[in-house]
């Protein structure tokens, strides 16, 4: 199925003058994944508005090994207004699987976890790591604060004993099957979904 809008009706005496608006995207249709309220907007004008309504929430992922859900990750937090996302280790990640998703996303870099947990705790962000290991709260029971970090592992290994060290709460997603874990992408989305539950307004819904 195609996605996108063609170009704008009518001539360019016909454009809306609004500075919001791009002209060669409206020159020449707009193709980008993108709900409709941004059809035709520049980037910057985007990430502008964006920065209005951003969450209280920012999302941290170790970045040790080449670990494609990364990009993943981003995407989720782009579609949840995470505020920023953090890559702590390895300064470059695949962007693949962010569909372009980081243009929109605000995205920092920490050396190292020691690095990540001064700022957070200069930023008065208490750290949740996100992951299955033996005291964690299972998520359901968990009670968000409404300005925080979620902090992701690797798939596989997950998080590092630095990181789990580092932060102040430790929680789980609840399995009933017979793995021993989740992707990881696919645990980042639930538990920013679980943040989202408990501090965000409903929004309006977008056609597809």
């Amino acid at each position: 199925m195609a996605h996108g809008v063609g170009p704008w009706p009518g001539g360019s005496e016909d454009w809306p003058d609004d500075p919001h608006y791009d002209p060669e995207l409206l020159a020449h249709g707009d193709t980008r994944n993108v709900i409709d309220r941004y059809r035709y907007w520049r980037m910057e004008a985007i990430v502008a508005d964006l920065d209005e309504r951003r969450h209280g929430f920012h999302v941290a992922i170790e970045n040790w090994q080449h670990d494609m859900n990364i990009g993943s990750i981003v995407r989720s937090a782009n579609a949840f207004a995470a505020d920023t996302v953090h890559i702590i280790g390895r300064r470059r990640w695949n962007k693949r699987g962010a569909m372009v998703t980081d243009r929109y996303q605000h995205v920092d870099h920490h050396a190292d976890v020691a690095g990540f947990a001064v700022w957070a705790r200069e930023a008065g962000l208490p750290i949740i790591a996100v992951d299955n290991v033996a005291g964690a709260v299972p998520i359901e029971a968990f009670e968000w604060p409404e300005h925080c970090v979620l902090l992701f592992g690797q798939e596989g290994p997950g998080l590092s004993a630095e990181a789990t060290e580092a932060a102040d709460a430790i929680v789980e997603i609840t399995q009933f099957g017979s793995t021993r874990s989740l992707n990881a992408s696919a645990a980042a989305a639930i538990a920013m979904h679980s943040w989202v539950l408990t501090h965000a307004r409903p929004g309006p819904v977008e056609p597809r």
